[in-house]
């Protein structure tokens, strides 16, 4: 009996590499610097693992009548048509939980290089070579201890950003659809509505997922509301932020500055206004960008994709086989 198809869109480590090939006819996009030919690759596959964020589409779907399973090495899986795979059975993966503490590192490292103007410093030293002598009034930034975050998208990343926070003994405020006052008990913050969130907070972070709801949630009516001395950091997804609605707000003051580890689109356009700007720092999608957590993100998405294959349930199921929620 012939090994399942497998495509993997993207470069995963060799040793995961190796385990599905041992189990599976895989092949592996060697480049992430041409986009996959999902398109092309998926009619006779059994298994398809996504890593980015290109689109699985229903059209997609429609060409592949053997597919079983889709594993995403992440925890977004908005770019899946998830509607689509439940009617057709096809099981979807994905990896929560691992990446929680990792991207709250990224959020962290965001937040401070901004307030503290680390980019800028760096240029000012090592690339344009200006540090001739010692000037106490050059890039002065903002203090983050005993400031007010507001942390939009209380999931576990910020509850992991939240419990950061508390170690620069900051007023932590969250917002999200459902109150956890079991966090509130436990860590001492404190609900928000946005409204009142995005006035008094002295530094923004957006953890929500991608919806329709979630779409440009952060734009010029919102950013008007923030401190002119505020920060706002993204390492949500890009369209969460209404970029022009940013750049406006960045060009005229409305804020102090923003720190993005995404972009709309991905990567953005190297002609984007918002390149040019010096109180802004974007990130190439950093979030979970570590060593170790890359290597168990890898392995929990071949665990997925090997349940998927053989009709089982996932361990990290969005849906499992039969479309099954």
């Amino acid at each position: 009996m012939a090994n399942p198809k497998v495509f993997i869109t993207r470069p995963i480590p060799d040793s995961v590499l190796a385990q599905i090939q041992d189990e599976c006819d895989a092949e592996m996009w060697h480049t992430s610097a041409i986009l996959p030919p999902i398109a092309e690759k998926i009619p006779p596959l059994d298994g398809l693992v996504t890593y980015g964020h290109e689109p699985v589409t229903d059209e997609m779907f429609d060409t592949s009548p053997n597919l079983k399973v889709v594993s995403v090495v992440g925890v977004g899986y908005d770019h899946i048509d998830v509607d689509a795979a439940r009617e057709r059975g096809i099981a979807l993966g994905h990896t929560p939980g691992v990446l929680s503490d990792t991207t709250a590192d990224m959020t962290w490292a965001l937040l401070l290089a901004a307030a503290r103007n680390v980019v800028p410093a760096y240029n000012h030293v090592q690339v344009d070579k200006q540090w001739h002598y010692y000037d106490p009034n050059i890039l002065w930034g903002y203090d983050v201890h005993h400031a007010t975050i507001g942390i939009v998208g209380m999931g576990r990343i910020g509850y992991s950003v939240a419990k950061r926070a508390l170690g620069f003994n900051m007023k932590v405020l969250y917002n999200k659809r459902n109150r956890r006052r079991d966090w509130e008990a436990e860590l001492g913050i404190e609900y928000a509505e946005l409204e009142h969130l995005l006035k008094v907070s002295d530094f923004v972070t957006l953890h929500v997922p991608l919806t329709e709801e979630t779409t440009h949630m952060i734009s010029k009516a919102e950013l008007e509301l923030m401190k002119p001395t505020a920060i706002l950091v993204n390492i949500a997804r890009g369209p969460v932020v209404d970029h022009d609605a940013l750049y406006e707000a960045l060009t005229e003051g409305q804020i102090a500055g923003a720190a993005l580890d995404v972009t709309e689109p991905e990567p953005i356009n190297t002609d984007h206004p918002l390149l040019g700007l010096n109180n802004l720092l974007i990130a190439p999608h950093l979030g979970s960008t570590t060593i170790q957590t890359r290597m168990k993100m890898a392995t929990m998405a071949m665990e997925n994709l090997f349940a998927g294959l053989k009709g089982e349930r996932l361990p990290y199921g969005v849906l499992h086989p039969g479309g099954v929620s």
